[in-house]
């Protein structure tokens, strides 16, 4: 019983698409999203969730027609088949019936993407660097005079608790249920990265040369993890996002330390950069 209870639990699973997963990081064996965190990632799970089901029930009655097909129309059960070529009716349903189900996939698509393009009336802004192979943050509301650079921790400096490839020795901190405008791009020199946290929703290209506008409203607080998913070299899987929202109380008082934690830009390229070799 033991073993039927768990076959049942994952075959649930896989077709409620309930989360075995935790908003922060991916699971072992996960089946479906990291659980949202954002209003956009709640409409994306909604929208992939009504696109599964289109796909169910056209793949049963694709499977339905093939058996049809297979059980009457075969050689002994049918031996004289009719000679008939068209029906008028039949080919203007099977054009007809698909630019239905396209449409309706591509009207609540396009909503999607345009809800998630641009912040409407964004409460501050970050800008986000894409560097081989870190990230750089500003927060032009608090002081443009600091950046925030954040390189992942190596793995044998990683402490108790704490995701191999994903820790970064820095966070992005931001207030829960802030809307929050992300200017992305990569450094002139560079190339194409991509800014990406799964929990949220968000991922956009840092192009260099060019700034992206994404955006962002954390509706839970906790630590929340993503990578750069944009193929840019060696050291691609290096370059991890770590974001932690805190109470809008604790990010005033992390405000208005900021400046002078970080009043100085950091080089280039920092001097505590020290990742394994390409693997």
């Amino acid at each position: 019983m033991k073993y039927l209870s768990t076959i049942v639990s994952i075959i649930l699973i896989s077709f409620t698409g309930a989360k075995i997963a935790r908003a922060q990081v991916p699971e072992d064996w996960q089946l479906g999203f990291q659980e949202a965190a954002t209003p956009v990632m709640e409409r994306i799970v909604s929208f992939n969730d009504i696109l599964f089901w289109m796909c169910v029930i056209i793949s049963l009655f694709v499977f339905v027609l093939l058996g049809i097909l297979i059980f009457k129309f075969n050689r002994k059960a049918n031996p004289t088949p009719t000679k008939r070529s068209h029906n008028t009716v039949l080919e203007i349903l099977w054009t007809v019936i698909p630019v239905v189900i396209l449409v309706a996939i591509a009207v609540p698509s396009l909503r999607l993407l345009y809800y998630q393009d641009r912040a409407v009336d964004a409460e501050m802004t970050i800008k986000a660097t894409g560097y081989q192979w870190y990230w750089s943050y500003e927060y032009p509301d608090i002081d443009a005079e600091f950046e925030i650079t954040a390189v992942m921790i190596p793995e044998e400096e990683l402490q108790e608790g704490q995701y191999r490839l994903l820790e970064t020795d820095e966070r992005v901190i931001v207030p829960v249920d802030t809307t929050i405008r992300m200017l992305v791009t990569a450094d002139i020199e560079d190339v194409i990265h991509a800014w990406s946290v799964p929990a949220f929703g968000v991922k956009i290209d840092a192009i260099p040369g060019r700034v992206n506008e994404t955006w962002f409203r954390a509706t839970k607080e906790g630590v929340f993890y993503g990578q750069c998913s944009e193929l840019c070299g060696a050291y691609h899987a290096f370059m991890p996002i770590a974001v932690e929202v805190v109470s809008k109380k604790e990010y005033a008082e992390w405000a208005e330390k900021a400046p002078e934690i970080y009043g100085e830009k950091m080089p280039e390229t920092p001097a505590n950069i020290a990742l394994a070799e390409p693997r």
